[in-house]
């Protein structure tokens, strides 16, 4: 969320920002600081009340001990008068503070100036790609094919079991996925990241901290007897760690990686685009996640592009790295790049992570702060979080991209987690 002093103190430069998503918000920043310019009216009148008051009052005192009960008297009528008046003022006060939150909540994160102007994925930028194209033999199945070929992963039975979009991956794929899972977070260690084991349903406060709460209830899993909300992604529980936080700058940046299963109602997600592993309702992903002094967030906004694509590297998968333009990006980033994988059978590219700055949008909700040395002025810090990786497309990349004609060819980097070199 942004703060009102980001947009009372630059308001052409936010619209400036803003447009980037290709709509106009004006109207919104307008509406905040006229309600802030009557908060602060009305917050100015309740201290001149509470100021008069308190001199009042001594003067009450004085007049008490001086036997002028009557002047007393008279004071202390007064006094209550305006003790009436400052009750009305806060109720003012509250009643124009949410109003303020409200149009706050709607207005999303100011993209960075790097980002590039766009409407749609069409406008993203390629800044990096890399790996070898596979060339595969005559007769080459796509992944849902080969996952029956070889019984690896049962969409029928997940069907069975639950619904579509929760496959249910047997033997080899099983262990395939366990196999990523510990490749991703023993890398995330060795980067700095400490592991975290989260809870896997979050509370509303949670939701709303990190900004899928009130933007993206539609797409969460909702617990309605207890109001709690199934993961969408390890982001949500451990960004939330550290909400009404205060660090101190020496102990930034804070790095974290956590493995959690994920959960989206991919509402309104249809056709051959989202057959099979490209588009499921239950995943696996292993995020990493920074908190960082705002000198330093872009810097360290490349540095986990960098980890995650060092990763698809180690897998000799094809990949690509696009920035998103203004209007691909979510809700509460401010910068976001995407890395993609081609998945060769279906000759398609898939995304298979997602590295956002939020800058100080969900660390302005978590009231999560931070003070500089010697300083005694608190400052928001900037989040950033990003997959590394989610493992359903990953593993149809496995899948399609190295299928041979005696099995599936399992990365090198794989094999001493998996214990085997084929699935066969």
């Amino acid at each position: 969320m942004l703060t009102i002093r980001q947009i009372t103190d630059n308001k052409d430069e936010i619209i400036r920002r803003l447009s980037k998503r290709n709509a106009d918000f004006t109207s919104a920043i307008d509406a905040v600081i006229r309600l802030d310019e009557q908060r602060r009216a009305c917050q100015n009148t309740m201290n001149q009340a509470q100021s008069e008051i308190n001199s009042i009052s001594k003067q009450i005192g004085t007049m008490f001990q001086q036997g002028n009960n009557t002047g007393a008297g008279e004071l202390k009528i007064k006094t209550g008068t305006l003790k009436e008046e400052i009750q009305k003022l806060e109720n003012e006060l509250a009643v124009i503070e949410i109003k303020i939150k409200d149009i706050l909540v709607t207005i999303p994160n100011a993209p960075h100036d790097s980002v590039p102007a766009g409407k749609s994925s069409e406008d993203n930028v390629e800044v990096e790609s890399g790996g070898v194209m596979p060339v595969l033999d005559a007769g080459a199945m796509a992944h849902w094919d080969l996952a029956k070929k070889y019984n690896i992963i049962d969409f029928d039975l997940g069907n069975k079991i639950t619904g579509a979009g929760f496959p249910c991956y047997i033997g080899k794929g099983a262990k395939l996925q366990r196999a990523l899972i510990s490749f991703f977070l023993d890398e995330a260690e060795k980067a700095g990241y400490t592991e975290i084991l989260p809870p896997f349903m979050v509370n509303e406060e949670s939701g709303f901290g990190t900004g899928q709460l009130p933007d993206k209830e539609g797409q969460m899993y909702h617990v309605t007897l207890d109001n709690l909300f199934l993961v969408p992604t390890a982001e949500v529980p451990v960004t939330n760690l550290y909400r009404d936080v205060i660090l101190d700058s020496s102990e930034m940046p804070v790095k974290n990686t956590a493995y959690t299963p994920c959960f989206r109602r991919e509402a309104g997600s249809y056709g051959k685009l989202v057959r099979g592993l490209n588009r499921v309702h239950q995943f696996d992903k292993v995020e990493i996640v920074q908190i960082q002094h705002p000198d330093n967030s872009y810097e360290a906004l490349k540095e986990m592009v960098a980890h995650s694509v060092g990763l698809l590297k180690k897998l000799q998968l094809p990949y690509r790295v696009v920035h998103l333009c203004g209007g691909d990006m979510g809700f509460a980033s401010a910068c976001t790049y995407d890395l993609e994988v081609f998945a060769a059978a279906q000759k398609i590219w898939l995304e298979v992570s997602s590295v956002s700055n939020f800058e100080s949008f969900q660390s302005n909700r978590l009231k999560l702060r931070f003070k500089d040395k010697g300083d005694k002025k608190t400052q928001l810090a900037h989040t950033l979080n990003g997959s590394a990786l989610a493992l359903p497309r990953i593993v149809a990349c496995i899948l399609e991209n190295n299928q041979k004609p005696g099995g599936i060819v399992i990365p090198e980097v794989l094999r001493k987690y998996t214990g085997f070199d084929i699935i066969s």
